[in-house]
Protein backbone atom coordinates (compact mmCIF):
# COMPACT_ATOMS: atom_id res chain seq x y z
CA UNK A 1 0.00 0.00 0.00
CA UNK A 2 1.00 3.40 -0.88
CA UNK A 3 0.45 6.65 0.86
CA UNK A 4 2.17 8.97 -0.77
CA UNK A 5 -1.28 10.83 -2.27
CA UNK A 6 -2.74 11.14 0.94
CA UNK A 7 -3.33 15.00 2.44
CA UNK A 8 -5.80 14.21 5.12
CA UNK A 9 -6.04 11.50 7.61
CA UNK A 10 -9.65 10.99 9.23
CA UNK A 11 -9.76 9.42 12.36
CA UNK A 12 -12.50 7.25 14.42
CA UNK A 13 -11.50 7.80 18.51
CA UNK A 14 -12.95 5.13 20.20
CA UNK A 15 -11.00 1.90 19.23
CA UNK A 16 -8.50 4.01 17.17
CA UNK A 17 -7.18 6.88 19.03
CA UNK A 18 -8.61 4.93 21.96
CA UNK A 19 -8.79 1.24 23.38
CA UNK A 20 -12.22 1.19 22.82
CA UNK A 21 -12.47 1.14 26.84
CA UNK A 22 -14.82 4.12 28.27
CA UNK A 23 -14.10 4.32 32.27
CA UNK A 24 -17.55 6.01 33.57
CA UNK A 25 -18.26 6.96 37.08
CA UNK A 26 -21.26 7.84 38.91
CA UNK A 27 -21.55 11.38 38.08
CA UNK A 28 -21.43 9.95 34.67
CA UNK A 29 -18.09 11.57 33.98
CA UNK A 30 -16.23 9.54 31.55
CA UNK A 31 -12.56 8.88 31.03
CA UNK A 32 -10.53 7.79 28.09
CA UNK A 33 -7.15 6.14 27.38
CA UNK A 34 -4.72 8.22 24.32
CA UNK A 35 -1.30 6.63 23.52
CA UNK A 36 0.78 9.30 23.98
CA UNK A 37 2.85 7.67 20.60
CA UNK A 38 0.02 8.26 18.69
CA UNK A 39 -0.31 12.07 19.97
CA UNK A 40 3.44 12.89 19.08
CA UNK A 41 3.04 11.76 15.35
CA UNK A 42 -0.19 13.22 14.77
CA UNK A 43 1.52 16.76 15.63
CA UNK A 44 4.73 15.69 14.03
CA UNK A 45 2.60 15.19 10.31
CA UNK A 46 0.46 18.15 10.84
CA UNK A 47 3.22 20.46 11.16
CA UNK A 48 4.41 18.52 7.88
CA UNK A 49 1.56 19.12 6.24
CA UNK A 50 -0.85 16.26 6.54
CA UNK A 51 -4.68 16.90 7.51
CA UNK A 52 -6.05 15.38 10.43
CA UNK A 53 -9.55 15.10 11.76
CA UNK A 54 -11.19 13.38 14.36
CA UNK A 55 -14.79 12.33 13.24
CA UNK A 56 -16.39 10.51 17.10
CA UNK A 57 -20.24 9.49 17.38
CA UNK A 58 -19.81 9.90 21.49
CA UNK A 59 -19.67 14.11 22.58
CA UNK A 60 -18.67 14.79 26.29
CA UNK A 61 -15.27 17.18 25.42
CA UNK A 62 -12.48 14.51 26.08
CA UNK A 63 -12.25 14.36 22.45
CA UNK A 64 -12.07 18.08 21.66
CA UNK A 65 -9.75 18.24 24.58
CA UNK A 66 -6.95 16.13 22.90
CA UNK A 67 -7.97 17.70 19.59
CA UNK A 68 -6.85 21.09 21.09
CA UNK A 69 -3.88 19.36 23.51
CA UNK A 70 -2.80 18.08 19.80
CA UNK A 71 -3.17 21.39 17.71
CA UNK A 72 -6.12 18.75 15.59
CA UNK A 73 -8.35 22.14 14.10
CA UNK A 74 -10.66 19.11 13.08
CA UNK A 75 -12.71 17.78 15.59
CA UNK A 76 -16.32 16.44 14.93
CA UNK A 77 -17.88 14.99 17.67
CA UNK A 78 -21.62 13.25 18.37
CA UNK A 79 -21.76 12.74 14.54
CA UNK A 80 -24.60 10.65 13.48
CA UNK A 81 -23.23 10.66 9.82
CA UNK A 82 -19.66 10.38 9.11
CA UNK A 83 -19.65 9.77 5.72
CA UNK A 84 -21.54 13.51 5.47
CA UNK A 85 -18.54 14.88 7.73
CA UNK A 86 -15.81 13.38 5.54
CA UNK A 87 -17.40 14.86 2.34
CA UNK A 88 -17.54 18.63 3.91
CA UNK A 89 -14.02 17.78 4.71
CA UNK A 90 -13.31 16.77 0.87
CA UNK A 91 -15.57 19.37 -0.11
CA UNK A 92 -13.66 22.41 2.04
CA UNK A 93 -10.15 21.16 0.75
CA UNK A 94 -11.03 20.24 -2.62
CA UNK A 95 -9.68 16.34 -1.99
CA UNK A 96 -10.44 13.51 -4.28
CA UNK A 97 -10.94 9.96 -2.59
CA UNK A 98 -7.29 9.26 -3.64
CA UNK A 99 -5.78 11.92 -1.22
CA UNK A 100 -8.43 10.79 1.76
CA UNK A 101 -7.50 7.99 4.26
CA UNK A 102 -9.75 6.73 6.72
CA UNK A 103 -9.33 5.02 9.95
CA UNK A 104 -12.04 3.18 12.09
CA UNK A 105 -12.62 0.02 13.84
CA UNK A 106 -15.93 -1.07 13.98
CA UNK A 107 -19.24 -1.69 11.59
CA UNK A 108 -20.39 2.03 11.97
CA UNK A 109 -16.57 3.30 10.20
CA UNK A 110 -18.19 1.12 7.31
CA UNK A 111 -19.67 3.92 5.50
CA UNK A 112 -16.88 6.50 5.70
CA UNK A 113 -14.71 3.61 4.03
CA UNK A 114 -16.67 3.86 0.92
CA UNK A 115 -15.94 7.44 0.41
CA UNK A 116 -12.51 7.38 1.61
CA UNK A 117 -10.00 6.12 -0.84
CA UNK A 118 -7.42 4.44 1.57
CA UNK A 119 -9.38 2.20 4.55
CA UNK A 120 -7.41 1.40 7.41
CA UNK A 121 -8.14 -0.45 10.62
CA UNK A 122 -6.40 -0.99 13.78
CA UNK A 123 -5.46 -4.55 14.30
CA UNK A 124 -8.12 -5.41 16.92
CA UNK A 125 -11.31 -3.96 14.52
CA UNK A 126 -14.43 -5.64 13.87
CA UNK A 127 -13.87 -8.81 11.44
CA UNK A 128 -16.33 -6.73 8.76
CA UNK A 129 -13.63 -3.79 8.98
CA UNK A 130 -10.67 -5.75 8.51
CA UNK A 131 -11.85 -7.28 5.67
CA UNK A 132 -12.67 -4.02 3.98
CA UNK A 133 -9.44 -2.55 4.85
CA UNK A 134 -6.43 -1.37 2.31
CA UNK A 135 -4.15 -1.75 5.23
CA UNK A 136 -4.60 -3.48 8.82
CA UNK A 137 -2.11 -2.23 11.69
CA UNK A 138 -0.01 -4.62 13.33
CA UNK A 139 -0.81 -2.35 16.57
CA UNK A 140 -4.29 -2.39 18.21
CA UNK A 141 -6.13 0.53 18.50
CA UNK A 142 -5.63 2.96 21.49
CA UNK A 143 -1.64 1.29 21.19
CA UNK A 144 0.19 2.92 17.97
CA UNK A 145 -2.35 1.80 15.18
CA UNK A 146 -2.32 5.59 14.30
CA UNK A 147 0.88 6.03 14.60
CA UNK A 148 2.17 3.04 12.58
CA UNK A 149 -0.08 4.67 9.66
CA UNK A 150 1.15 7.81 10.44
CA UNK A 151 5.01 6.91 10.35
CA UNK A 152 3.97 4.58 6.77
CA UNK A 153 2.42 8.09 5.20
CA UNK A 154 5.47 10.31 6.24
CA UNK A 155 7.65 7.68 5.08
CA UNK A 156 5.95 7.58 1.70
CA UNK A 157 5.97 10.48 1.50
CA UNK A 158 9.45 11.75 2.23
CA UNK A 159 9.06 13.33 5.34
CA UNK A 160 9.93 11.01 8.00
CA UNK A 161 13.22 11.27 8.33
CA UNK A 162 12.63 14.86 8.74
CA UNK A 163 10.79 14.44 11.97
CA UNK A 164 13.47 12.29 13.57
CA UNK A 165 16.10 15.02 12.88
CA UNK A 166 13.69 17.88 14.24
CA UNK A 167 14.06 15.81 17.31
CA UNK A 168 17.31 15.10 17.83
CA UNK A 169 17.45 18.37 18.20
CA UNK A 170 20.73 20.42 18.04
CA UNK A 171 24.09 19.89 20.08
CA UNK A 172 26.03 22.76 21.40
Amino acid sequence: MNFQKIKLLALDVDGVLTDGIIFENAQGELFKNFYAKDGLAINAAQKQGLKVAFITGRGNGIVAYRARELGVPYCFEEVKDKVQVLQQLMDQFGLTAEEVAYMGDDLNDLGAFKLAGVKLAPADAAADVVQRADYVAAAPGGRGAVREVIEKIMRDQGKWSEIVEKNLGSRQ
